[in-house]
């Protein structure tokens, strides 16, 4: 059986992230990418689908099996478990009764897809275990096995080394292991199987390579070196937030870090696309259907990580993310999708796996419909990060800006259509507020490219449109009856994504309707242990029966309540801080991190209280709570005067751009006029036209 979700800690090469538990079993690889089919998949499987676990023999019983952790722990604890400071190096010390030993996995920051297990004795004996079961396609391959001897060194005299191979189709893993496991075979296929001793002083390595099959296995790299090159490489990228961003109170610092890293972990190393988690279909309730496939890129996702990447002084990671961007929605903008493949793939079809699930929670999805979904909010996210990048002094180029005067003649196609909104709803299209919203935001970013940064477009229709909408907007997204903004037009409801309205500055943050808004999210999303939902989904008196809740089908197409977000539950932060609510804000900060893992990984969801029978749910670790989570601490530190200023983009020599045309305006810091008091108007007339008509 898999464990708990909060027991498993990510590692990465920016290429793919497997997950290792708490007991020393990976549980969780896909290779050679994030979106690959997994090599190990226990984690929604069996120990069947494929694993490696490397642990004191004392967590298994004679025969092998896994005990329960209430067995082994009589003789046997995890000491401690903690990444190497500012790196993804995960170090496990494990405490026996016979010694102690620390595991370090890591994954070498190179092209090639290594993941390395290295065990150093450091008191007494422990006898450890190694199982590694290979099983390629999501556990559905078993792959031809094979074991070779290398050649000894005639000139150093060096032994040869044995070499496991396993291949299938077109990938390939060899092993190289001291000791080598040895090969067993029973009712549920090949497996290696082995036992050894380390004493106090002695270190053992075990390297495991991808590579493609048409190609010889990768060279033999020294691992004392590529875990000292592994920890510089993270921790010089982590330095560069420490000399050009804001200033976090000292227990929030190491929290940005670790959030910071996570996300870079997340970006894919050769293309820049940032994947929303290494995960799929962990649920967000047990037992329930609620499992998608988060090893891909969405548009809202990069757009986020864009602006936090630019905040925080990663200027590199911030253009990777926009010319990632522009790679992705190139093209007829009526083809434009919401989620996209690490490299911009488009081939995004939803299916499920003969897998058992999650602690039996399926399906188990691959792919995810949600790419196809109609999403108006997205243009949105995406100008709006363009034209921050502006305000940075990144002069538009001739494939950006005109790609970008095409998506807002999209949306200006669109205009009159609903959407499934933020959430993916998979029932009925609506006029959302918030996808209205967005847009109203991607025509004020263009009005602003004209009239601020000099650029050419239809100044006038953009700006008809934009005024157009925030009229509608104040009529049918406000609702002066129940005194807030709602859900979608024709709805007195609230949901969570109205917190990101005065993001974009439709509304001022201290907005005494806005406040009102928040105020009904907190009441009625709260799901009873301090986090928020992000909807209700049925909606059925309050004396209902419970059990009706459960089996009745909501808005979004599935049965039962939403669970406490994590993303949704720091933009409550988010909105206390900007209003000047900053203990309140500090609060939601502190109840989410009780909800992180020992190693600083959020998830989706969690469900119940930390201590007291709550556990994390959805998948591990998920981009959006990270970057919601940086960007409620920055707007902690902001409302308390400890931000630095907005630097002038700094562009890397080694990541060059695509050619940059002239431009009117100078770089730097540029003044861009807000429109809070024309939305004040807007609202106020809105309003006051509603009651002389009722």
């Amino acid at each position: 059986m898999a464990s708990l979700i909060e027991d498993y800690a990510l590692l990465s090469d920016m290429q793919t992230g497997p997950l290792v538990s708490r007991r020393g079993s990976v549980d969780w690889l896909c290779a050679p990418r994030f979106d690959s089919p997994s090599i190990f998949g226990a984690l929604l499987g069996t120990p069947a689908d494929g694993r490696w676990l490397l642990a004191p023999a004392a967590t298994v019983n004679d025969d092998g099996q896994d005990l329960p952790e209430d067995q082994w722990r009589l003789n046997c604890r995890v000491g401690d478990r903690s990444y190497a400071e500012n790196t993804f190096v995960l170090q496990t010390v494990w405490i026996t009764d016979t010694g102690s030993v620390r595991v370090t996995d890591f994954m070498p920051l190179s092209p090639e897809v290594d993941l390395i297990r290295r065990v150093e004795g450091l008191t007494g004996e422990v006898e450890m275990r190694q199982e590694i079961t290979l099983r390629f396609g999501y556990g559905q391959v078993i792959p031809w096995i094979s074991q070779f001897e290398t050649v000894a060194d005639p000139e150093s005299e060096e032994p040869g080394e044995s070499e496991v191979i396993a291949l299938a189709g077109p990938d390939s893993i060899v092993l190289r292991a001291d000791p080598m496991p040895v090969l067993v075979r029973d009712e549920h296929g090949p497996r290696h199987v082995g036992q050894f001793t380390v004493a106090a002083g002695q270190t053992r390595d075990f390297v495991l390579s991808h590579f493609e099959s048409h190609r010889t296995p990768p060279a033999v790299r020294d691992v004392g070196s590529q875990l000292r090159e592994t920890k510089e490489l993270w921790r010089d990228w982590d330095a560069q937030w420490a000399s050009s961003s804001g200033a976090p109170e000292p227990e929030h610092e190491a929290v940005v870090r670790r959030s910071l890293l996570v996300i870079r972990a997340l970006m894919h190393q050769r293309t820049g696309g940032l994947v929303a988690s290494p995960s799929t279909s962990l649920p967000e309730s047990i037992g329930g259907d609620r499992n998608w496939d988060a090893r891909y890129s969405w548009l809202r996702d990069a757009s986020l990580a864009l602006d936090v990447m630019l905040e925080h002084g990663h200027d590199r990671e911030a253009l990777q993310l926009r010319n990632w961007l522009l790679r992705a929605v190139a093209g007829d903008p009526s083809d434009m999708q919401n989620v996209y493949g690490l490299g911009g793939e488009r081939e995004n079809h939803e299916y499920s796996l003969d897998l058992p699930g999650y602690e039996r929670s399926r399906p188990v999805r691959v792919g995810n419909s949600a790419a196809r979904s109609h999403q108006s909010d997205t243009i949105g996210y995406v100008l709006v990060a363009f034209e921050r990048l502006r305000r940075r002094g990144l002069e538009e180029d001739q494939l950006s800006w005109p790609l970008q005067k095409a998506l807002l003649g999209h949306l200006l196609r669109q205009f009159e259509l609903p959407d499934q909104g933020i959430w993916e709803m998979r029932g009925e299209p609506q006029f959302y507020t918030h996808t209205r919203v967005m847009m109203w935001a991607a025509l004020q970013a263009g009005v602003d490219a004209v009239k601020v940064h000099g650029l050419d477009g239809d100044l006038q229709l953009w700006e008809t449109h934009r005024d157009q909408l925030a009229l509608e907007i104040w009529t049918s997204g406000y609702d002066p009856g129940v005194g807030s903004f709602v859900q979608h037009y024709g709805s007195t409801h609230v949901d969570a994504s109205l917190l990101l309205l005065p993001t974009v500055g439709f509304v001022a943050w201290d907005d005494e309707r806005m406040i009102r808004t928040v105020d009904r999210i907190v009441t009625e999303l709260g799901d009873g242990h301090g986090l928020l939902r992000r909807y209700r989904n049925v909606h059925l008196p309050p004396d209902s029966d419970p059990a009706d809740f459960e089996s009745q089908l909501g808005q979004d197409g599935f049965a039962g309540e939403d669970v406490g977000h994590v993303s949704v539950t720091l933009w409550l932060a988010l909105n206390w801080a900007r209003s000047g609510q900053v203990e309140r804000a500090r609060e939601i900060v502190g109840a989410v991190l009780r909800r992180g893992s020992d190693l600083g990984l959020l998830s989706t969801a969690y469900d119940g209280e930390p201590g007291a029978g709550g556990r994390m749910l959805g998948n591990l670790p998920q981009a959006l709570p990270h970057l919601s989570l940086v960007q409620a601490i920055a707007a902690i530190a902001q409302a308390e005067g400890r931000s630095l200023a907005p630097q002038v983009l700094d562009d890397p020599d080694d990541d060059p751009l695509p050619h940059q045309a002239d431009q009117t305006h100078a770089s730097g810091e540029i003044p861009v006029p807000t429109f809070e008091d024309t939305l004040r108007v807007a609202g106020n007339a809105a309003v006051h036209d509603r009651a002389r008509k009722s």
